[in-house]
């Protein structure tokens, strides 16, 4: 297992981006790495945690010059540097500029969505349906909260993510980010109804089991740097 560090190394300069990840739900499905080693571009390939990978499909709130919502699909990288990062199968929001720039520049697979999120109480619900051509895939995701969670190695292993690996120009780089250590609280999933989503990237089989840890998150800043030199292969 590769070693975790649940504080982020200092982002070098200059730093491009600022976010906030706001309500955050964490489902994470165990899978072997074989099973998921082809998604992952030249240079990476699946970090584990005990011999297992891991799927992790992520509702949230999103604020970048304005709020708007986002559900991705991930996987869990390690390159051939030690950079320990993820690998985005889609990101799913409903800001069609955002989609359209991170499509165009960077090569992020966002999708445009018709999104909801509604928080009573404990509850929050998460609905997407995909406003994409030749894919048709909806999903209702319904988390209840509960205490703070402490954090484990497992824990940490799914979110100390530093970075994310992408390809772009026919090269892997990766673009690092940084932010607080995050704050975890329980979560039960109260309601699942995948109609196509985990499907449209190749992973509708998870949909038939439940999954093998759930978190949630209140939320924490974050910022990002420039993407660094590709990663050798």
């Amino acid at each position: 297992m590769t070693e975790t560090w649940p504080q982020a190394p200092e982002l070098a300069r200059p730093r491009v981006l600022r976010q906030q990840w706001l309500d955050l739900s964490f489902i994470h499905w165990a899978v072997e790495p074989a099973s998921v080693a082809h998604y992952f571009p030249a240079g990476t390939r699946p970090d584990t945690f005990e011999g297992r990978t891991y799927v992790g499909l992520v509702p949230f709130r999103m604020v970048m010059f304005r709020s708007f919502l986002e559900t991705n699909v991930r996987l869990y990288s390690v390159d051939s540097t030690g950079r320990r990062g993820v690998v985005f199968l889609s990101l799913d929001a409903n800001w069609l500029p955002l989609v359209a720039g991170s499509r165009s520049t960077l090569g992020i697979p966002y999708r445009w969505a018709r999104m909801q999120h509604h928080a009573t109480g404990d509850r929050h619900t998460y609905s997407t349906s995909l406003r994409w051509p030749r894919i048709n895939a909806s999903s209702t995701i319904e988390t209840l909260v509960g205490d703070q969670l402490e954090l484990g190695p497992l824990e940490h292993f799914l979110t100390a993510r530093w970075g994310l690996h992408l390809s772009r120009a026919g090269r892997t780089w990766y673009m690092p980010n940084e932010h607080p250590p995050w704050v975890l609280q329980r979560a039960e999933l109260q309601t699942f109804e995948d109609r196509g989503l985990l499907a449209s990237v190749g992973l509708g089989g998870l949909s038939s089991r439940p999954p093998d840890h759930v978190a949630f998150s209140a939320g924490v800043p974050a910022r990002f740097g420039l993407p660094r030199a590709p990663v050798p292969r």
